[in-house]
């Protein structure tokens, strides 16, 4: 008797179990488990048990005893997060425009006995709770800020919902939009506003370049003139230095050449030395006569040499005739007298040339 007992009750178990497993959506008495005494709850479910028509306790997963014909399983509840398509809806955004959307719903069932006492069907509430919350936050954004608020818009669903299902028992975990349909008409305009803007963009990115560019050739044009105007500054000082280095160098030339002469005048045969160096310098310059201009002034005796280095050392002698000086009194004693000849015949020849 008692293995008969025992195959009846299995069978009894597996039958409520079977039943659990296959019943509906929405719960209906006849797809809830019997009460077999013995029963054994699925993990991560809750049997509400009503003892005499009242709420009597929630069975635990595991193995639970039950008093027949008293104690009846109401409700089962499952503490799985649950899935819910939210069906397609018309919405209106801030600028009248129309949209067909649809959503996902991510919900949890908190407390059992709220989501059995609470409200009828939970899961139906709370779809028709994201329905008409989804066409009042549509309602407050305009078309644009619908694409790019989207995320915004699911937080603000979610705790809408939440606040709504708190005394239900159930907890929205996240919603999510699917789709999101434009009318026709709108879509075309919405096509032709992203062309026109990134036609904008093409072409403001084009003026950029080329102001970049024209920036660039000019910032090239007068780093090129600065460099040139100090490569001419630095040219022209360079030019400078070198032509003052230059007068420098021809001066201490010049002054060591003098003092040079100098002292080589003031030593014997000096006067010797003078007359010949000015010998050569006339005869060498009757041999450049004619070659740079037509017109020529030759002194009436050209050929004669010596009057002309008598009359210059004649010159040299009163320009460097010192008072006190006994050598220079005698050179210009010993020449004074070819002086004063020279001088007479110079006085002649520009007579005749007047006269001519």
């Amino acid at each position: 008797m008692l293995a008969r007992a025992a195959r009846g009750t299995g069978a009894l178990l597996l039958r409520g179990s079977v039943q659990a497993s296959v019943r509906a959506p929405h719960r209906a008495s006849s797809g809830l488990p019997r009460n077999t005494v013995v029963l054994f709850v699925p993990q991560q479910e809750a049997w509400v048990v009503e003892r005499m028509g009242r709420f009597h306790r929630i069975l635990e997963p595991g193995l639970n005893i039950l008093i027949p014909v008293l104690d009846r399983i109401r409700y089962v509840q499952s503490l799985k997060e649950i899935v819910i398509n939210v069906p397609e809806q018309s919405a209106v955004t801030l600028d009248n425009v129309t949209l067909q959307i649809d959503g996902v719903l991510y919900l949890r069932i908190m407390d059992p006995y709220k989501a059995s006492y609470g409200v009828e069907d939970p899961e139906y509430a709370v779809t028709q709770l994201a329905q008409t919350t989804m066409r009042s936050e549509l309602g407050k954004l305009s078309l644009d800020k619908v694409f790019r608020e989207r995320e915004s818009l699911n937080a603000n669903i979610v705790d809408a919902i939440n606040q709504a299902a708190d005394c239900w028992g159930i907890r929205c975990l996240r919603y999510e939009i699917k789709d999101i349909h434009v009318p026709p008409r709108v879509k075309e305009s919405m096509q032709m506003q992203v062309e026109a803007e990134r036609r904008k963009r093409a072409t403001v990115l084009e003026s950029e370049g080329t102001r970049e560019s024209a920036i660039n050739v000019a910032e090239g044009k007068k780093q090129a003139q600065i460099l040139a105007s100090e490569a001419e500054k630095a040219e022209q000082i360079n030019q400078a230095a070198g032509e003052a280095s230059a007068v420098l160098a021809k001066a201490k030339a010049k002054a060591e050449a003098i003092r040079i002469l100098a002292a080589a005048l003031t030593q014997h045969n000096g006067d010797a030395a003078a007359s010949l160096t000015v010998a050569e310098q006339y005869v060498n310059a009757f041999s450049k006569l004619a070659k740079d201009s037509n017109t020529i002034l030759l002194p009436s005796n050209p050929g004669d040499v010596t009057s002309m280095v008598a009359q210059a050392m004649g010159v040299y002698g009163a320009l460097t005739k010192a008072p006190g000086s006994g050598a220079q009194d005698s050179v210009s004693r010993g020449s004074g007298r070819d002086v004063q000849g020279t001088d007479a015949s110079l006085d002649v020849e520009l007579d005749r040339v007047k006269l001519s």
